[in-house]
């Protein structure tokens, strides 16, 4: 849609060229005239798609987010529709204009599709210019970016590009112009002013639907409540060789990055680097150490909390074992998580490997670790010394639910596709690209919502990854310009996980 759109700024911008050298003669060519009803035609196109597609937004919001999360989906509903109606009043204003112009060159010609008096110049200056109506239309659009704006947030308004505040020329040939003399200034036949208009609204259409995704899309966003942080303080090991730094990292648990908490450990301010302080010191000297750390946030209101951390203990010795996932500092549910075990001084075969929260079975020179609930496990390291087994070590390991995939309708998660392509296919999949472990997931059930144009949509749900009978009829009737959405993806993965999966939204061309 961008890309077309380029084109016919593209297109517009060249025809105004034409249109500004044929003022040196007495009258317009006709194939120019021709081309700015033409170019009104293809706007009325884009409007009118663009008008489809935030319909649609809203219905698969109505239909999924709206009845699964009204207390969250409810306030971002209220503020997408009070974009649009902002924005449809505006639509409005300049539909009066152009019904204004029309009349004032004579109406509509049945023959042509244009108006009869499509290459007078006398009437646009007079009726947008003189009357000081252009400047009402500027001063209206600049005045609307602005309202926009403030329904969104600030990240949202650094990624959404509106381009709806008119913008003067620049000074050319010593002369200077402003946006009204440049859109319905002296010499301006009426055909090239209601093609101005009309771009004006395709342009509008555009703002609503970048500003209403951006808002609808702020339910897929993580929410959360301060409430809830807990102080958290995190080393990559308890366990330390004389001689070497001990250091932990103490932050909020969903920590922000732009996050200005005042971290401090034992009472002394520690630097503080993407939300999270850097605790480090020095350990020359063997024993037994405990810390406290605490965190200083700043609310909403200006009152500022402070959270801590339990005490943490970290032991100075000499060489012990180190416990390291092959993979990753994470074990994740369902899956085979090799683990590794060093003890500098001691063979491998004489170190021992237990675990508390999860099972071990020998693998080569390591093991292979399978852990059932999310939380914490604790590998302990012994070692035959003498005849004896000693323990020499122990590490406490995180343990996640292996991550959602993303699901697939003919190998695309959204976009465009072929009526054809979407006709001959049958089946959601979930796939989990870019992990490191073999993870196997099936799809239980899923929504499809078929919405053509200009028609209500169709809703209909089944288990399992295949499409319903009723679905695949559906699907054969659909026809280009047809919104296919599957929402509601449910999916089951290793240890038996449950996951609910992002919609996928294709339009049939």
């Amino acid at each position: 849609m961008n890309e077309k759109a380029s084109k016919i700024r593209l297109e517009y911008l060249s025809i105004i060229y034409i249109v500004v050298l044929g003022l040196w003669f007495t009258a317009f060519p006709d194939s120019v005239l021709n081309s700015f009803l033409k170019m009104r035609d293809t706007f009325n196109e884009a409007r009118l798609a663009k008008e489809q597609s935030v319909n649609a937004m809203f219905l698969s919001f109505e239909e999924t987010k709206l009845k699964d999360e009204p207390q969250r989906a409810a306030p971002l509903y209220e503020r997408a529709k009070r974009v649009q109606g902002i924005i449809d009043i505006q639509q409005t204003k300049i539909d009066k204009r152009i019904a204004m112009l029309t009349q004032k060159a004579g109406g509509s010609d049945p023959e042509t599709g244009d108006v009869k008096r499509k290459d007078n110049t006398d009437i646009v200056p007079r009726f947008m210019l003189k009357s000081g109506d252009a400047n009402q239309l500027k001063q209206e659009l600049r005045l609307l970016e602005k309202k926009v704006l403030s329904f969104l947030d600030t990240e949202s308004r650094e990624k959404v590009s509106l381009s709806l505040s008119p913008k003067d020329p620049e000074k050319r040939l010593g002369k200077l112009t402003s946006w009204e003399q440049q859109n319905f200034g002296d010499g301006t036949p009426v055909t090239a002013a209601l093609t101005n208009l009309t771009r004006i609204q395709a342009d509008l259409s555009n703002a609503k639907g970048d500003v209403i995704k951006a808002i609808l899309g702020n339910m897929d966003k993580a929410v959360v409540n301060l409430d809830q942080f807990s102080a958290v303080a995190v080393a990559p090991s308890s366990y330390i060789i004389s001689g070497q730094p001990y250091s932990a990292e103490v932050f909020l648990t969903a920590s922000d990055s732009k996050s200005s908490a005042r971290v401090s450990v034992n009472g002394a301010d520690i630097p503080v680097r993407n939300g999270k302080g850097a605790y480090s010191v020095n350990t020359s000297k063997e024993g037994i150490y405990t810390w406290t750390g605490s965190i200083a946030v700043k609310q909403a209101d200006g009152a500022v909390k402070t959270y801590r951390t339990s005490p943490q203990t970290y032991q100075v010795a000499k060489p012990s074992a180190v416990v390291s996932a092959t993979k990753m500092n994470v074990l994740y549910i369902g899956v085979d998580n090799p683990i590794d075990v060093s003890a500098p001084g001691i063979a491998k075969d004489n170190v021992r490997l237990s675990i508390t929260g999860g099972s071990l079975v020998k693998a080569g020179s390591g093991w292979v670790a399978r852990v059932n609930v999310p939380g914490v496990v604790k590998f302990n390291v012994g070692a035959d010394v003498n005849g004896k087994t000693q323990t020499i070590s122990s590490a406490e390991f995180r343990v996640k639910k292996v991550p959602a995939p993303s699901p697939k309708f003919g190998g695309k998660s959204g976009g465009t596709m072929a009526t054809v392509a979407i006709k001959s296919q049958n089946k959601v999949f979930a796939k989990l690209e870019n992990f490191d472990f073999d993870a196997n997931f099936d799809v239980t059930g899923f929504t499809m919502i078929l919405v053509k144009p200009g028609d209500n949509a169709t809703v209909l749900s089944t288990t399992g990854n295949s499409l319903s009978s009723v679905m695949k009829s559906a699907i054969q009737a659909i026809s280009p310009g047809t919104r296919v959405i599957f929402d509601n993806i449910k999916a089951s993965g290793p240890g038996g996980a449950s996951y609910t999966l992002d919609p996928i939204a294709l339009t049939a061309i």
